[in-house]
């Protein structure tokens, strides 16, 4: 399946006809619509939160949300936003109950609060990515708070634009902006902190 989502990249499934048999339930269109999405998808939610297997649940818990939902979609609006959309929010509630305190509350530490989101299969990162200092990246990328790996994966393996980055994580375009200079900085200061190689 991931072939299938290489294959059609920049398809877009806003078409009339789509979302319509989408909205019948035909099971083709939806395979196809999953088959689509289903590796970009998947890995922004596991760069999200974490964990492999909540990654897996809340992958499975978008696309019932989508056929939930589908009634209420508006085909003006991009199908891509408003999936990512909708997964963002159900990571987000996933966070929160795993930690209830604000993702992206400050510490006395001048840390936010979403660092310390637990990680059991970081590796992930390491198998994705295939250059020299892949294990740094992973490394560092793994210490980031979690709306700070978010707006990094949605922005540079996503390959969103910053306003649909706003418009999936519902904060004004100021904010994905800083947020997203925020995330380089502290990618940068955490990588010059790991020795050639990718480990501690």
């Amino acid at each position: 399946m991931i072939v299938a989502a290489a294959m059609y990249p920049e398809a877009p499934i806003a078409l009339a006809d789509e979302v319509s048999r989408l909205r019948r339930g035909d099971p083709d269109t939806l395979a196809a619509a999953i088959a689509r999405y289903q590796h970009r998808l998947y890995r922004y939610l596991l760069r999200f939160v974490g964990d492999a297997s909540e990654a897996e649940d809340l992958f499975q818990q978008t696309w019932l949300r989508v056929m939930e939902n589908l009634r209420r979609y508006d085909a003006r609006r991009s199908f891509e936003a408003w999936l990512f959309s909708i997964a963002h929010n159900l990571a987000v509630d996933n966070l929160r109950r795993r930690r209830p305190d604000s993702l992206d509350e400050t510490l006395p530490s001048g840390r936010l609060r979403g660092d310390e989101v637990a990680e059991e299969h970081a590796n992930a990162l390491e198998q994705v990515l295939e250059w020299e200092r892949a294990g740094v990246v992973a490394a560092a990328l793994r210490e980031l708070p979690a709306i700070h790996r978010e707006v990094l994966t949605l922005r540079f393996e996503e390959d969103l634009k910053l306003e649909q980055i706003a418009e999936i994580v519902e904060v004004p375009l100021s904010t994905v902006k800083s947020r997203l200079k925020r995330a380089l900085d502290g990618l940068r200061s955490r990588m010059d902190r790991f020795p050639r190689g990718g480990s501690k």
